[in-house]
């Protein structure tokens, strides 16, 4: 683990890396948010802009895209993994959009997570991203990040979103998951992590690392 007076310089240095966070998902309203982050489950987020790119001009409220019905729907999301079952969610979570909620997002984490497609993730992306929450969504870069580095380990990722809370300091909480996951995006990647410039290396005792670098001293001869 890594140690309570690090957890500020390694924040830090991953808020370094990338000063200015941003999800890469392509949105404009906390719908089209909302929409792109249930598509993008074990999806990229580049091929869900694509998908998106063509839908959202013709349909970007929950009452348009009701409308479609889910065979409406199916080709413009057809590109995406699981699309069948995402065209199904997205027309039921748009038709109780517009039912129950006036076409408007809500911003609570309850009604959010009782929408359908809608887990913990998709919550607290759309809570953070939308809204301006200092919530904490964890993926599969974070997920890895976390334990690979020591900087808070759990065996699910509900585990280490709940010891994040714990363990980020207060002034970095609300752009954390976005630190963390484009480390993990672009840095500490899941084969081929890039110990060699990775700005928290000094704090990881990841065996991963202590391999790379040692792979990356080239042998002495006599």
């Amino acid at each position: 683990m890594i140690k309570k007076a690090d957890r500020e310089p390694f924040m830090a240095a991953l808020a370094a890396a990338h000063p200015d966070p941003k999800s890469e998902l392509h949105w404009t309203t906390p719908y089209e948010l909302l929409v792109a982050v249930v598509l993008s489950a074990q999806a990229t987020d580049k091929g869900v802009n694509i998908a998106t790119a063509k839908l959202f001009p013709v349909a970007n409220t929950p009452e348009a895209i009701a409308a479609l019905g889910v065979e409406g729907l199916t080709p413009y999301i057809q590109t995406i993994g699981l699309y069948r079952n995402k065209a199904k969610n997205v027309i039921k979570l748009s038709e109780i959009l517009r039912d129950d909620y006036g076409g408007v997002v809500p911003e609570d984490f309850d009604k959010l997570v009782a929408l359908p497609g809608v887990g913990r993730k998709t919550a607290n992306v759309v809570l953070n991203v939308a809204f301006g929450h200092p919530t904490i969504a964890v993926d599969t870069h974070i997920f890895r990040v976390c334990n690979r580095t020591g900087f808070a380990k759990g065996t699910t990722p509900d585990a280490v979103e709940e010891k994040l809370y714990k363990v980020v300091p207060p002034a970095y909480l609300k752009n954390a998951h976005h630190w963390i996951l484009l480390h993990g995006r672009y840095c500490c990647k899941a084969r081929s992590p890039e110990c060699e410039r990775c700005p928290v290396a000094q704090w990881c005792n990841a065996p991963e690392k202590k391999k790379r670098l040692a792979d990356l001293i080239p042998s002495s001869t006599e």
